[in-house]
């Protein structure tokens, strides 16, 4: 059963230069709308009452696409230090801004297949209080995003500073991390080839 109770805002990072996708990857087309006006469709579909998307390379091109939405925009001016960095400016970000959060989730924004169902079971399976991490599991192992972390990790969330993103915390806390397998194939988006694939399969086939 849903747990509507929860304040667990959604964080959308969206501040990479998309190098291997040779174009500005936030805005390619995806159905109706953008990759990344799709991924925030998406989140204010879920049971969250804030979405913050992050920003980085591009700011003002994709910043003036997406006003549209009721998104709170975060700017990441060390965009180029990577993932970990954006997490940082969201976390520190939202310690300031939300104190009273159960805790956060973060998404991507070139994960396309990713639904608001989705997005409310990782909710559902989160208990707060309990230190909890809710990390996505892949077929080969590994852990990652879509991930809700606990607000008792926002602290170290906010001191990130590489690419590696936030592994090396779903790591070091292991035994409080929750997993959940997604029922369908969840993809990055990281070269044209695999855009013009998975957009293929998303909408040639209606």
């Amino acid at each position: 059963m849903a747990n509507h109770s929860l304040n667990i805002p959604i964080v959308i990072l969206a501040a990479g230069a998309s190098k291997r996708m040779g174009t500005v990857k936030q805005l390619l087309v995806w159905g109706n709308t953008t990759l990344l006006g799709h991924t925030i469709q998406t989140a204010l579909k879920a049971n969250t009452n804030d979405v913050f998307v992050v920003l980085g390379a591009h700011y003002t091109a994709i910043k003036n696409d997406i006003n549209k939405f009721p998104v709170s925009i975060i700017k990441n001016k060390d965009w180029r230090l990577g993932l970990g960095k954006s997490i940082a400016c969201a976390a520190d970000h939202i310690i300031n801004l939300k104190p009273e959060i159960d805790a956060v989730l973060i998404c991507l924004a070139d994960q396309p297949f990713i639904d608001a169902n989705y997005l409310n079971t990782l909710i559902d399976n989160f208990s707060p209080g309990e230190n909890q991490i809710i990390a996505t599991s892949y077929k080969s192992g590994v852990l990652g995003v879509p991930v809700i972390f606990d607000k008792t990790y926002l602290s170290e969330l906010s001191k990130l500073g590489d690419d590696k993103g936030a592994k090396q915390i779903i790591h070091a806390y292991a035994s409080f991390v929750k997993t959940v397998v997604p029922s369908f194939q969840n993809i990055d988006l990281d070269s044209k080839a695999d855009y013009d694939a998975f957009y293929k399969r998303a909408f040639d086939d209606f």
